[in-house]
């Protein structure tokens, strides 16, 4: 789970506009990041472990001068989580043509039928590696790198043979090239900037941050090209569409678009179906801050139940969901999260998340609302049980590290400590979004929308065509 930005400029420079995009993807990945510019003569690239304020720093953004740029805030599903993980990613290929690359997603194999000469070998637990603890980012550039064309025609030619989930940009000296993986499991949208250049990022929040006016979501399967000859676009694959819907659980911004729907909109839908089929008698409502603040409004408003912020949460630790390791998750959560006394003392309390994954956070959260004098506390959970592993970008790799997969809701509400505990189910969340059927619940249903790798629990399959029978795991 990464985000990536990309501008072209006809006069440029773009380094700022790319800079704001990082800041307001920030949520996206906060292990490292980074810009590469180009000139039409070279290009130039900042990177480094950290926020992006850490990494840019008063004046770094005036060395990078030019009219074509992509960025990338990182946070690691492979490879580590060092500074050498950090993007975009340069390379150059063998007619001597310099790009740099950035991806957010998790490819899963390539097609030996497209691989140079060096030749790519696979893990068990998916994903193309050539060394040991090498990200499938390195490897795409490795790819392109060791191609004979331009890299926009190598770009072309290997999209086709990947497989998983990605969405890229690509910058040469003077060109912008954007990708979207045929399922389009990653959101990835185009916008406009007043001088008449175009910008590609996450999320549309992150083209408003920039001032770019959003124009369209990039299609499952696109391939854009920009430069000053204008926006070319062609579809290189086809696959039943997937967008990922713990997008809208919880890793998007709730002021984004994903799809045409705007994510607080669904989260607040999926509180208030989550009131309707899990109703208990309360006095108020609070959120785990602060994603789960739309669905908690959506549950008080659906159960006529008063709204109350009874977590303050220090906004300077980050998502602890982002934070790699348990135990500092663990850390994270004493640290980040505070309760007000007055707003659950003597009071039950419903306590609503936007998701259950190893139930480290909500433990700890149940355990402050006792100490500040909650009578009762009820948690529920505005999305369906997380019982599988995400093999297309997000960090939930392990089934034994997950709640869901080890006990019922029961259980998991006895071991936080919970009066109650109930989920929303995966109909609902389905209905919340408007029935779309064009959705990856792999996590939630173990029923994903591709062949999983190898290595995967033998009840996670693969969803069939109509009228077909799904291939076993393999």
């Amino acid at each position: 789970m990464c985000g990536v930005v990309g501008v072209w400029r006809p006069e440029g420079p773009v380094s700022w506009a790319v800079y704001a995009g990082l800041l307001a993807a920030q949520h996206r990945g906060q292990e490292s990041a980074g810009v590469t510019v180009g000139d039409g003569v070279a290009l130039r690239t900042l990177r480094g472990a950290g926020l992006v304020t850490e990494v840019f720093r008063e004046g770094s953004l005036e060395e990078l001068s030019g009219r074509v740029g992509i960025g990338h805030v990182r946070y690691p599903t492979a490879g580590g989580d060092s500074v050498a993980g950090a993007q975009p990613l340069v390379g150059v290929t063998r007619a001597g043509e310099h790009f740099a690359l950035a991806h957010n997603g998790n490819v899963l194999r390539i097609d030996r039928g497209s691989l140079n000469r060096r030749g790519v070998g696979y893990l068990r637990t998916g994903g193309p590696r050539e060394r040991e603890g090498e990200s499938d980012s390195q490897v795409l550039t490795d790819q392109l790198a060791g191609r004979d064309e331009p890299p926009a025609q190598a770009l072309r030619e290997l999209l086709g043979r990947v497989h998983g989930a990605y969405c890229l940009v690509l910058a040469t000296r003077s060109l912008l090239c954007a990708a979207r993986d045929p399922h389009g499991f990653r959101p990835l949208c185009l916008g406009r900037l007043p001088d008449g250049g175009w910008m590609v990022a996450s999320e549309s929040a992150v083209l408003d941050a920039a001032g770019a006016d959003f124009v369209r979501d990039v299609e499952p399967g696109e391939l854009l090209v920009i430069d000053q000859d204008g926006l070319r676009s062609e579809h290189f694959a086809a696959a039943p569409p997937a967008t990922c819907l713990f997008e809208h659980v919880y890793i998007a911004r709730p002021d984004s678009l994903i799809g045409g729907r705007r994510v607080q909109q669904v989260r607040q839908a999926f509180g208030a179906l989550l009131a309707a089929r899990s109703p208990v008698a309360a006095d108020v409502v609070v959120p785990v801050p602060d994603t789960a603040r739309p669905a908690a409004l959506g549950y008080a408003r659906a159960a006529g139940i008063d709204y109350g912020e009874g977590l303050v949460r220090n906004h300077y630790l980050g998502r602890t969901f982002l934070r790699p390791g348990d135990g500092r998750r663990r850390d994270d959560v004493r640290l980040k999260l505070n309760p007000v006394p007055e707003v659950v003392r003597g009071r039950r309390v419903v306590l609503v998340d936007d998701s259950l994954v190893r139930a480290t956070s909500m433990r700890q959260a149940v355990a402050l609302l006792r100490r500040a004098g909650a009578a009762e506390v009820h948690v529920r959970i505005a999305s369906a049980t997380i019982s599988w592993p995400c093999y297309f970008g997000v960090d939930i790799s392990s089934q034994e590290e997950l709640a869901g997969h080890r006990m019922s809701a029961a259980e998991i509400g006895a071991h936080v400590g919970a009066d109650s505990l109930e989920f929303l189910s995966a109909e609902g969340m389905r209905e919340a979004v408007g029935g779309e059927p064009s959705l990856c619940m792999g996590c939630f249903t173990g029923s994903y929308p591709t062949t999983v790798p190898a290595g995967a629990p033998a009840s996670a399959r693969r969803v069939p065509p109509p009228g077909r029978t799904p291939p076993p795991a393999r």
